[in-house]
């Protein structure tokens, strides 16, 4: 069986983002992380900015939060929240891509559950101990008020629990993956060509 698509589940910092985009040129696939953020945007009308955030956050479950958001934009969301409707949109916007039936790689949102019933994929995930993807992130993106370690946790835990929020699956347990690979033991090229191995093996 050939693999034609391709999911990369990662802990922030690991540089998944990074692996991801170097298979997809090495293998000439279509590539898709902000790409996906961009088309939901255009579909629902919200601000790149709002998708990225609301893809990222566990939803508010209280009757509060849920009346809320179904109030934040009337008229378009059918009664859901402005969480599950940017899901529904996502979701249509992913299933759209892996339909196309061109080869690609997909980084996050949630993308291995959502294809979970296609043929040819193969799901990835993504680790980095802490200390490796805390200097990562210092030097991609650079310092802030808060400490390296915390800024992790938090979007690690962001992460989780929207994707156990909308998958009731655990983000980042190996069982649900076809293989988890430790980019601070391999390094970054090694993960690249321990895929594309796969792959190419079919």
């Amino acid at each position: 069986m050939s693999i034609k698509i391709i999911t990369i589940s990662r802990q922030f910092g690991s540089g998944g983002r990074t692996i991801a985009k170097t298979l997809a040129q090495k293998l000439g696939y279509d590539y898709y992380d902000k790409e996906i953020i961009e088309q939901v945007a255009e579909k629902t009308g919200f601000s790149k900015e709002v998708v990225a955030s609301k893809g990222e956050e566990a939803p508010g479950k209280s009757i509060i939060s849920y009346g809320f958001e179904a109030q934040a934009t009337p008229g378009i969301m059918n009664g859901m929240t402005m969480n599950d409707y940017i899901w529904s949109v996502q979701r249509k916007v992913i299933k759209d891509i892996a339909d196309s039936g061109k080869p690609c790689v997909i980084v996050g949102r949630s993308a291995d559950f959502i294809l979970k019933d296609y043929d040819s994929i193969l799901n990835v995930y993504i680790c980095a101990d802490k200390k490796f993807r805390a200097e990562r992130i210092v030097k991609l993106y650079g310092e802030n008020d808060k400490k390296p370690e915390k800024r992790l946790d938090e979007k690690d835990k962001k992460r989780a629990a929207n994707h156990k929020h909308f998958t009731d699956l655990e983000w980042g347990y190996a069982p649900n993956y076809d293989i988890c690979l430790n980019s601070s033991v391999l390094g970054i090229d090694k993960c690249v060509e321990i895929i594309e191995d796969l792959v190419k093996r079919g």
